[in-house]
């Protein structure tokens, strides 16, 4: 039986407190109240990016389209509309401000967000919202029905100007699995796009060609897009080349960071002491540029592995999260270099081996203007590290003495970590000129170093097969973990949804825990092993230096050259002092040796000119255009020994 109409006039039903005046609904099965009289709506649109499309025709078309389809009985009263990704979740979206950039013609009382602000007060302005098309709600099928739920339970109804629109309270069926197979397909549509877009993008990569703006210290070799449709409207695609100019900067910049172990700003002073050799960067925008070199800008050079010749996209999130680093895991790289390096892949590496070390700690000698309280400094910051945890030890005064302390919140602190490690700074210092003294200054030292050499090199390669097998055992554990999961997950007949998303958790824990210890086991495998050279020493001068005597700054100079290392054991009251002279920097310790024998006197600036040996590449480019590259010989010399700490009164 079909129902039929009112018995009596439903005028005369009030519908509460507000009377007979308020306008009286019909409610649609299973959906809104719909108002009698005219229907109020809110518009809502959206572009999807500010440089692909243009705001200014799309906005007014999907106004013309939602005012086309609604009744006679509808009017729009308010306009919402975004620049913004419909693939954002509902909480990022409606805060953008790309429809800053555009003068649209269609007024703007604020975004999806604000839409849904409005809809919740009782004095809203609109009793249903009206778009295009249920894509340009969202691209997303879960955060569409998020929009249109939320709507809903406010008593505020979505059209879409391409469905049919009820206001009569009939049948919706149809028309709810219509919208949501169309939802269904603008989101597959969309993934699929940004799939085959992310193919293309990695053939891009492999292929060699740079994508925006060439880095400093290369310039853009622009070829014909293959496409003659884009070829005839100028569009290029571009190789790196290196710039003449800029290029060997680059490479100087990994040099001081390796050599000479500076800090990002130490470098960016070095490079505007002469703009004319060291031009600095320049922005994509013009109006950002500096006119001179910033950390920020060593920062960029320094981590950018396109230096190493190998092509290099998706290091930056530039669609989403404001430009944000992406993981080194989600980099797309060449299989092969593309263009020409400005650095050895092994200078890059060691370039980012530096930053843990030099972590919040300044390369200056002298106290810190940062803080204007600091009223000395510590000559030894940044090289005395605790056995205990392995954090360095800061300076600390009690007069009349000078200690280097660890003291590590409780959360932080190590099992039998005392609460404290303090050691006197004046011990520290003469156990280290004595080191200096005996092992390198001597001329006696090469008759150390023979036994010495060949039981650290020893030493070094134990360690290696240790951490290899070592990380062998832990993956076959991980296997034996993982199939011990599969095997318990067919015996069990019970499975609940709980259980089943536990079992996925950690077996996604172990997958990941496997491929992080293999690439790690992979690296130490096909690691070159570093040679012990103990001829290194012979390069350097000989003499008594008292370094007790000598300036803050010719000590911090000495330190930096040869890398030096002090782990403060409290336990024992040991300190072990371990030195590094590699190859690549054999020209800095040099120089470094030698103002420590002569107490940092100046006059010796042209004797150190003369010095022999100079195994640093000078940067820039050779007369036939070959680069003079800085690469690794995997040469160096380890020297350690270790003193004990006097007390002294």
């Amino acid at each position: 039986m079909v129902a039929g109409p009112a018995p009596f006039p439903i005028d005369a039903i009030t519908t509460g407190t507000r009377g007979a005046a308020t306008r009286l609904t019909v409610r649609r099965p299973g959906g809104t109240a719909l108002p009698r009289g005219p229907l109020l709506c809110a518009f809502l649109g959206r572009t999807s990016t500010e440089d692909k499309q243009d705001p200014t025709l799309s906005i007014p078309r999907q106004l013309q389209a939602s005012r086309a389809a609604l009744p006679d009985q509808a009017i729009i009263v308010a306009h919402f509309y975004d620049v913004e990704s419909g693939r954002k979740d509902l909480a990022a979206r409606g805060h953008g401000r790309g429809h800053e950039r555009f003068s649209i013609p269609v007024p703007r009382d604020g975004g999806v967000a604000d839409l849904l602000a409005e809809a919740a007060r009782p004095d809203r302005r609109f009793d249903a919202v009206i778009c295009e098309s249920i894509d340009r709600i969202a691209r997303r099928t879960y955060i569409g029905t998020q929009i249109e739920n939320q709507l809903e339970q406010l008593g505020v109804v979505l059209f879409a100007a391409d469905e049919p629109i009820v206001l009569d309270g009939g049948k919706r069926s149809t028309q709810i699995l219509t919208r949501r197979v169309k939802q269904g397909v603008a989101e597959w549509y969309v993934l699929e796009l940004l799939e085959k877009s992310w193919a293309g993008f990695e053939t891009h990569t492999e292929q060699g060609f740079n994508i925006g703006k060439p880095p400093y210290g290369y310039s853009a070799h622009k070829i014909p897009h293959p496409v003659p449709a884009k070829r005839a409207e100028g569009a290029t695609k571009h190789r790196l080349v290196p710039d003449p100019v800029r290029g060997p900067v680059v490479t100087q910049i990994f040099s001081w960071r390796v050599v000479e172990r500076l800090a990002y700003v130490k470098i960016a002073e070095r490079l505007n002491a002469d703009p004319d050799r060291y031009p600095p960067p320049e922005p994509v925008d013009p109006a950002r540029a500096l006119g001179r070199w910033s950390a920020s800008a060593v920062r960029e050079i320094l981590i950018n592995p396109k230096y190493t010749g190998y092509m290099v996209w998706n290091r930056r999130a530039t669609k989403t999260a404001s430009g944000k680093h992406n993981p080194p895991q989600a980099w797309v790289w060449s299989s092969r270099p593309t263009h020409e390096p400005l650095v050895g892949k092994e200078i890059f590496l060691a370039a980012q081996q530096v930053a843990p070390s030099r972590e919040r700690s300044r390369s200056s000698a002298g106290a810190n203007t940062a803080h204007p309280a600091t009223h000395r400094s510590y000559p030894l910051r940044s090289y005395i590290i605790c056995a205990a945890c392995g954090r360095r030890m800061f300076g600390k005064t009690r007069t009349p003495y000078t200690y280097y302390t660890c003291t590590p919140a409780k959360s932080h602190r190590p099992a039998g970590h005392p609460p404290a490690v303090y050691v006197r700074e004046d011990a520290l210092l003469a156990g280290i000129s004595d080191f200096f003294a005996q092992r390198v200054f001597n001329p006696a030292r090469t008759a150390y170093l023979s036994a010495a050499a060949a039981t650290v090199q020893a030493q070094a390669e134990t360690d290696r097969q240790a951490r290899i097998a070592a990380l062998s055992a832990s993956i076959t554990d991980i296997q034996t973990r993982r199939a011990r999961l599969v095997r318990s997950l067919e015996l069990t007949d019970d499975l609940t949804a709980e259980l089943v998303r536990d079992i996925q958790l950690r077996a996604g824990k172990l997958a990941a825990d496997q491929e992080e210890k293999t690439a790690e086991l992979d690296r130490l495998r096909r690691a070159e092993p570093v040679r012990q050279s103990p001829e290194l020493l012979d390069a350097l001068p000989t003499g008594a230096p008292d370094l007790t005597m000598l300036p803050e700054e010719i000590l911090r100079r000495l330190f930096e050259a040869f890398r030096l290392r002090v782990v403060y054991d409290k336990d024992t009251n040991i300190a072990t002092c371990t030195i590094t002279i590699a190859r690549e920097s054999l020209h800095a310790v040099q120089q470094a040796a030698q103002q420590t024998l002569n107490g940092g006197k100046e006059e010796m600036t042209a004797a150190l000119a003369q010095l022999p040996f100079c195994a640093v590449p000078p940067a820039g480019y050779c007369t036939d255009g070959q680069q003079r590259d800085l690469r690794f010989s995997h040469h160096v010399l380890v020297i350690n020994d270790h003193f004990r700490i006097v007390d002294r009164a």
